[in-house]
């Protein structure tokens, strides 16, 4: 196939784009810079330039091709309510391009939108249209051009992966240098869910070559890591102390990442791996914080 792929030298896009062309796909990635078009074309790829802030750029990069991947998101959290709101537009302009077509779209999201309830592992089946989570805006897009004839899935990660990087947990790295001490909210029994970047990059290629309309995927090799271990682990690499925070001095404390930082994000992959036979190799979460260079 012929995929555009957004986010294409982002973390997990130049993952997903190198499986692609592995698999004998050809590949149009979303770039905004001439470095990006040059990295891209050295890989073997088409570049498109597009940003987005500017939803129409990117929709030249869809209407020539078979499938649409995009994994671009705008990782400013001190602005995510907005930065959600920005990939509803882009959902929203990719969705038109493929509208009255078959021609499918892989968006992304995150595993907390499938929460079945306090203690229990998100699933697939789930969509919480309640959820406090900004990220919704992404999925309640994707509902919309489902109702429309869109072919639309959604792939909702968990705390993505390797050596370099791992979601949520470099940010906090972040806070944990400036602060001198490395903290989990009251015990730190909450969980986040995992999933090595070389196992989510081909769960990418396995959805859309499925192209379900509707299929909600969970990225997801380890169902849940307690924070506490994640924030020890870090502690003894960083060589400073792990302590607990109050649950009201959280926000205090950690900022903008108060709001993930006591909530549980455990999920379940087992629907996502039936379907499309999906079965992690990749290095755990903990094995990859063991291995990074702090220095």
């Amino acid at each position: 196939m012929r995929i555009f792929l957004t986010g294409a030298t982002g973390f997990i896009g130049r993952a997903v784009l190198s499986d692609l062309l592995q698999a004998g796909h050809q590949v149009v990635g979303m770039i905004r810079s001439a470095e990006g078009a040059r990295a891209l074309e050295a890989a073997g790829a088409e570049p498109h330039h597009g940003t987005l802030e500017d939803p129409a750029s990117i929709q030249g990069g869809a209407e020539k091709a078979d499938a649409v991947i995009h994994t671009a998101f705008d990782h400013d959290f001190s602005r995510f309510a907005e930065n959600c709101d920005k990939d509803r537009r882009v959902i929203g302009a990719l969705g038109a391009v493929l509208k009255g077509s078959d021609r499918p779209l892989l968006i992304t999201s995150g595993v907390g939108i499938g929460g079945a309830g306090h203690g229990r592992l998100a699933r697939e089946d789930v969509f919480d249209d309640a959820h406090p989570n900004p990220r919704i805006a992404s999925e309640r897009a994707g509902n919309e051009l489902l109702d429309a004839g869109v072919n639309v899935g959604v792939m909702r990660l968990p705390q993505v992966h390797d050596t370099e990087k791992q979601g949520l947990i470099t940010p906090l790295i972040g806070i944990f240098r400036e602060k001198g001490v490395a903290a989990y909210i009251g015990e730190g029994r909450n969980r986040w869910s995992a999933g090595h970047l070389s196992d989510v990059a081909r769960l990418y290629r396995l959805a859309i070559e499925k192209a379900e309309p509707g299929a909600r995927y969970h990225a997801v090799g380890e169902e849940g890591v307690e924070t506490r271990e994640i924030v020890e682990t870090l502690a003894r690499g960083l060589k400073i102390p792990a302590v607990s925070v109050p649950q009201a001095q959280a926000v205090e404390h950690f900022g903008w990442m108060a709001m993930f930082a006591g909530i549980d994000l455990a999920a379940s992959s087992a629907l996502t791996r039936a379907k499309l036979g999906w079965h992690p190799q990749g290095p755990g979460l903990i094995a990859d914080l063991e291995a990074m260079r702090h220095a």
